[in-house]
């Protein structure tokens, strides 16, 4: 049969973090292409109780729940959130599947065919993966190691009148890069000046390496919450399987992203939810997190090491100051693709850097996890990848 799929579908594009994850899952790969979490650092114990009050709290727990999402979760995400200055009625804020779900929500009422969303490039390529979907034109703005370059984010305000603008201030998916608080504020204050909404993606900002520095959230400068809608997860510090993530903003928009997510889905998993509010109510969470900033950190310096060992010039990076990945530019000629192969022929992987772009993709880039893996594996897999990077054919 010719199955006939809608106009939107032609949009569609699979993963290709996912699409290299399957293949590498075969064999004995050292996998530093996911952005996976610590599974030695998963509270199991902890979950496994937070699971067992929900089951004894009674037959109700098992009931439909609210699109908005579980009353006492929220609740305690409102204040989380006051924590990151971030002031916001309950009602303004809906429980997802996921910040990923967030974004699709978001995108589906925001955006119609031929939009333009600005992003900095290279950015989370699911998120370019969701705008596109809409019938997006995604638009890239200039950026440094300290965010949006204002100038021409300002001169691509004007020109494209965008619907929104991307970003992931702290910690960025892919490059590890945390924006300065001067070009937070410089954003927030061209959005209100063109009035243009901002969705603020900050899923890794509770992973910060050095406590005494601060990052504040995009959002918390937005004190008449009218430009900043904001989306988190509870994936990177706790577990993703509980897929629970949240977004704040104004009042008109979380009401319509609420009646999309009836469409969708009615609401995300109330068992998962109740268990999350047990798990926040009696576990030590920020003593959690702390655990996998200190644990994160190392493991980040053992790859850095491995990376100063390389030849000064031939590739580059930054030392990230949180987060879970580190961003690597090699020398124009490089082809990472090419490269990715050869690696997984001695046992390792890494993420191409040339599907995180917008139009322009640079294929000397890539992107490693230090998160996942345990220090010994990192020194195993970098053992095995810095032998390709330099590598004749490599260099």
């Amino acid at each position: 049969m010719n199955y006939s799929f809608a106009e939107q579908t032609k949009n569609f594009k699979s993963s290709a973090v996912r699409d290299i994850l399957a293949v590498i899952q075969q064999g004995n790969v050292i996998s530093f292409a996911g952005g996976l979490p610590s599974e030695e650092s998963f509270p199991l114990r902890e979950v496994q109780i937070a699971y067992e009050k929900v089951f004894s709290s009674g037959k109700s727990s098992l009931q439909y729940g609210l699109t908005e999402g579980y009353k006492p979760l929220r609740e305690a995400i409102k204040t989380k959130m006051e924590g990151k200055g971030v002031v916001t009625p309950l009602e303004n804020m809906l429980i997802t599947t996921g910040s990923q779900q967030a974004i699709d929500l978001f995108s589906r009422v925001i955006l119609s065919t031929g939009d333009v969303v600005l992003t900095e490039d290279p950015t989370y390529l699911s998120a370019l993966q969701v705008f596109r979907s809409y019938g997006a034109n995604v638009v890239a703005v200039n950026s440094d190691e300290h965010g949006m370059e204002f100038a021409d984010l300002e001169a691509k305000v004007k020109t494209y009148q965008p619907k929104f603008i991307y970003i992931i201030p702290t910690f960025s998916n892919p490059e590890g890069k945390a924006w300065s608080i001067e070009r937070r504020q410089q954003l927030l204050e061209l959005c209100y000046k063109y009035d243009v909404l901002v969705l603020e993606d900050d899923p890794y900002g509770d992973i910060k390496f050095h406590d005494e520095e601060e990052y504040p959230t995009v959002a918390s400068f937005d004190h008449g919450q009218s430009h900043v809608v904001y989306t988190s997860t509870f994936s990177k510090s706790v577990v993703p399987a509980l897929r629970t993530g949240w977004v704040t903003g104004p009042s008109p928009i979380i009401k319509m992203m609420t009646q999309a997510k009836q469409m969708a889905d009615l609401h995300s998993s109330s068992i998962d939810q109740q268990a999350l509010y047990f798990l926040l109510r009696d576990f030590n969470l920020e003593g959690h997190i702390q655990h996998l900033r200190s644990e994160y950190y190392h493991r980040m310096t053992i790859m850095r090491d491995y990376l100063n060992k390389l030849e000064p010039g031939v590739f580059t990076w930054k030392e990230p100051k949180g987060g879970m990945f580190l961003w690597v530019e090699g020398q124009e000629h490089l082809n990472t693709p090419t490269l990715l192969k050869s690696a997984v022929e001695k046992g390792v992987a890494f993420v191409p850097g040339a599907p995180f772009y917008v139009d322009k993709p640079k294929y000397n880039t890539f992107r490693l996890n230090f998160s996942h893996s345990t220090p010994e594996k990192i020194k195993l897999g970098m053992d095995r990848l810095v032998d390709v990077l330099l590598s004749p054919i490599t260099i």
